[in-house]
C-alpha cells in the first residue's frame, strides 16, 4: 500500500467515528440496561454498538499514521476518478429516514421492507419484488425476535399495536 502525503491524510474520517461512539455511548447510558427475561436491554446493545465504533475509529486512525491508501481496490469495481451518485446517496439516505414517516402507520415488517428496498436500490439492485421479499422477511424475523426478549419494535401490522 502507498503512503499518502501527510497534507491528504483523512484524520477527521476517524475522528467522526469516534464521535458518533461516543454519542450512541452517551445516549446508550440513558437507555434500559434491562429487560425481559434475557436480562439484556436496549441500552446494552447501544452501548456495544458505540463501544465497537470507537474501536473501530481507533484502528481507522492507527491505518491513517500508518500511511495506507484508500484507493479503490480492483475487487471494489469503482473508478477512482468518478464522482458521487446524487440519486443513490439520495435514495440511501430515504431507506435511512423512512423509519421517522413509516413506522407507526405501517408498523416495524413494513418500515423494515420499505428501508431495505431504497438502500438496495441505492447499491444498485434492480430487483424491487425479491428486495421487498428480503426486507420483509428480515423485519419479521428481528420483530419477532426483540419481542421475544421484551423489546417493543413498533407494531408488527399497520396501525396495530400487536
Amino acid at each position: 500500500m502507498s503512503a499518502i502525503p501527510q497534507r491528504r491524510r483523512p484524520w477527521w474520517l476517524g475522528l467522526a467515528v469516534i464521535a458518533i461512539g461516543a454519542v450512541w455511548l452517551q445516549q446508550g447510558y440513558g437507555l434500559p440496561k434491562t429487560g425481559g427475561y434475557a436480562g439484556v436491554g436496549p441500552g446494552d446493545f447501544v452501548m456495544l454498538v458505540g463501544a465497537v465504533l470507537i474501536v473501530l475509529g481507533l484502528v481507522l486512525l492507527a491505518q491513517i499514521a500508518r500511511g495506507d491508501s484508500f484507493d479503490p481496490q480492483e475487487a471494489e469495481s469503482a473508478e477512482a476518478g468518478a464522482r458521487p451518485s446524487r440519486k443513490a446517496f439520495a435514495f440511501a439516505a430515504a431507506g435511512a429516514a423512512i423509519p421517522l414517516l413509516t413506522m407507526r402507520p405501517l408498523g416495524f415488517p413494513l418500515t423494515a421492507m420499505l428501508a431495505f428496498a431504497l438502500v438496495t436500490h441505492a447499491f444498485g439492485s434492480r430487483r424491487v419484488l425479491l428486495d421487498c421479499a428480503i426486507g420483509l422477511a428480515l423485519g419479521v424475523i428481528c420483530w419477532l425476535g426483540f419481542t421475544r426478549l421484551g423489546v417493543t419494535l413498533g407494531g408488527a401490522l399497520p396501525l396495530a399495536g400487536w
